[in-house]
């Protein structure tokens, strides 16, 4: 009874975990963890006899989300046999010949070609049943959308996105809008309701199996079959034929490339390159006999677990984070691993000091494979370590997560110490939105004067990942740096809604760069400025009737010194005059430091000519740019940059 007890469970986590995985893009438990629980399922089954009717071991996958049509497979889409031994799969290939192949890790889709053209797309799903995506696909960027072959043609493959373009699409999302790895992204990306979307996510598709193509031969070997639909410009998998003499050189070539392939893998597939022999095999329940799948022995170490770092985030999740002494892995140094939320700490039963074993799945992404003493000593924080606020637990659908309720908590305005530090604002070289996060999440940072005062915590930064003295100085001598500024940089870095950096130099100028003159103007006063309007002047007046934001604005001002700009001369005042600037400068570092120089003036700087423009600033007056063209045939002059400065700046 204990043993059936055990696979009832057994089934019913594991089904939990690939609904997480497979339905919703979720990751409740590692790679590592499910197959360990899968193989003493598997055990238990054979022991006992038993296997329930909704057991992974005989179901596929799990079943398609509703927003997609479905359609039925033509023929079951089964998942592979696997091994993580190098010999048994040399042995599975006894005296044939077999293609090794790279498995890769994303999203498997079924193509079907008629008259050349590609008419469905259909993902996986749980094997009978796949989601229609044909639209999507259509934007795969290496897919043809036309073949030579003019007959059906049916094939199989893998939608992925490579590691290169899942880290710049992750870079341009909140942390909490951030990806698990590439698998989840393609996932999703591929399952899209807007086909828009699919295309801006940089999807690839990988052929590795025909399914038919009538009237075409083969010559019985699954090789031409490959080699017949590159020449229909497919991509297809990376793959070599292989013997039993050389399969363990060959396992050896694909181990030593994974750090130098962009595509995402997790392991081999061995297919068998007879196709009569191999549709002679037949299948099981649930897997085909003419393959097998290869899973990396993962490497793993032991190591000591030193604390959870707790990491809060812009939408309010806190995010723990497994510190611990340094391992050798797959040939990088590895001190930390996401634990994801609070389930998977309770689950682990972590506590400081533990003994754990650590692996990076796939041979990339580092996470906590066992924890071999289980002390279960880790507390929990009741606060947020960004703002104090008493924290809850929230539960969705059994995952437990860890939750900041503070409205006002800081590490839910990452963005606005990101705009403060920027180069239009304080301009504070080497404290990126990365950074900041980790100051805001250890307590550093809590408003903008804090960035003034990081010294108090010089050797908790220096001891942080990524940091050490070096770095910490030139930190230090950015802020230092930052500290003489300009009041058009101040009250943009401030973040008020609908003032940008050329708003804020029309107030300053407005109110001779007066900060006082500014803070206390009416609405009335602010809503006559050329530039400004009444919906910009609510803005400024509603900022600066919050307490809170004047406390933080004067300690802010006791940290900076506000340089107030020279008297105008009037014989260089621009004012009414429109500008664009274009190609390179002599004079200038850049374009921002000319077009700061002409605001400052009273002049306005525009991105483009028109008829509105008093000159084009262009050292190569006679180009054939388009701006050189647009101006020509407006009448708009075209003047160097030394034309500029002795007209406008110095003989006005």
């Amino acid at each position: 009874m204990e043993k059936a007890a055990r696979i009832r469970e057994l089934v019913r986590i594991l089904n939990e975990a690939s609904k997480a995985y497979y339905a919703e893009d979720v990751e409740i438990m590692s790679n590592f963890e499910y197959d360990r629980l899968y193989d003493e399922l598997v055990s238990l089954e054979s022991e006992t006899g038993i296997v329930l009717a909704n057991s992974p071991t005989v179901s596929v996958g799990y079943e398609s989300v509703d927003e997609l049509p479905k359609e039925r497979h033509a023929s079951p889409m089964l998942s592979l046999d696997k091994t993580k031994d190098r010999e048994a799969l040399r042995d599975w290939l006894g005296d044939n010949e077999g293609l090794l192949s790279w498995k890769l890790d994303g999203l498997t889709i079924v193509l079907t070609y008629n008259e050349g053209q590609l008419a469905k797309a259909v993902t996986r799903g749980n094997g009978e049943v796949g989601e229609v995506v044909t639209a999507n696909a259509r934007t795969f960027e290496n897919l043809p959308s036309v073949i030579p072959y003019k007959g059906e043609l049916i094939l199989r493959g893998e939608a992925v996105i490579g590691y290169s373009d899942f880290e710049k699409i992750n870079a341009t999302v909140d942390a909490d809008g951030k990806y698990k790895n590439p698998r989840n992204l393609c996932s999703g990306s591929v399952r899209q309701l807007n086909s828009k979307v699919t295309a801006q996510r940089h999807v690839q598709f990988f052929a590795f199996s025909l399914v038919s193509a009538d009237g075409v031969n083969f010559d019985n070997k699954r090789s031409s079959q490959m080699e017949f639909l590159a020449g229909q410009g497919f991509s297809v998998v990376e793959y070599h034929p292989v013997t039993a003499g050389d399969i363990l050189e060959r396992i050896d070539c694909f181990a030593k490339n994974i750090d130098k392939n962009d595509i995402p893998s997790d392991g081999l597939v061995l297919s068998l390159n007879d196709l009569e022999y191999a549709r002679s095999l037949g299948r099981t329940a649930k897997f085909p006999r003419d393959s097998i799948a290869f899973k990396w022995a993962d490497e793993i170490s032991k190591t000591t677990l030193r604390y959870i770092e707790w990491s809060p985030s812009r939408t309010g999740l806190i995010n723990p984070v497994a510190i611990f002494d340094p391992v050798e892995l797959e040939g990088t140094t590895v001190s930390r691993a996401s634990v994801h939320n609070v389930s998977m700490v309770e689950s682990l039963e972590l506590g400081p000091g533990d003994t754990i074993t650590v692996y990076k799945a796939n041979m990339i992404i580092p996470q906590i494979a066992e924890n071999l003493t289980r002390s279960g000593r880790i507390d929990i924080p009741s606060v947020c370590p960004a703002c104090g606020h008493k924290t809850v637990i929230e539960n969705d659908n059994g995952t437990k997560t860890l939750v900041c309720p503070n409205g006002e908590c800081s590490a839910k305005m990452i963005k606005s110490f990101t705009l403060f530090v920027s180069r239009d604002a304080m301009q504070i070289d080497g404290l990126s939105e990365a950074t900041l996060e980790k100051f805001i999440g250890r307590g550093m940072i809590r408003e903008y004067a804090d960035i003034y005062k990081l010294d108090r915590f010089r050797d908790e930064i220096c001891e942080m990942e990524g940091f050490g003295q070096r770095s910490f100085e030139n930190l230090r001598e950015g802020i230092e740096k930052s500290r003489n500024t300009t009041l058009p940089r101040l009250i943009y870095s401030l973040g008020i809604p609908g003032v940008g950096s050329s708003n804020a130099k029309v107030l300053c100028r407005y109110f001779d760069y007066g900060f006082d003159a500014i803070r206390n103007a009416d609405s009335d006063t602010l809503s006559a400025i050329e530039g400004i309007g009444s919906v910009i002047a609510g803005s400024i007046v509603d900022y600066f009737a919050d307490s809170e934001n004047n406390r933080i604005v004067d300690d802010l001002l006791e940290c900076i010194n506000i340089e107030k700009p020279e008297k105008t001369n009037e014989s260089a005042d621009l004012g009414g005059m429109t500008f664009v600037i274009t190609g390179s400068l002599a004079h200038y570092s850049n374009r921002s430091e000319l077009k700061e120089i002409i605001e400052n003036k009273g002049g306005k700087v525009a991105g483009s000519v028109s008829k509105n423009t008093t000159c084009l600033i262009n050292n190569d007056v006679t180009s054939g740019s388009s701006k050189n063209k647009t101006a020509r045939e407006l009448g708009v002059r075209i003047i160097s940059e030394d034309e500029f400065i002795k007209e406008y700046l110095e003989g006005r």
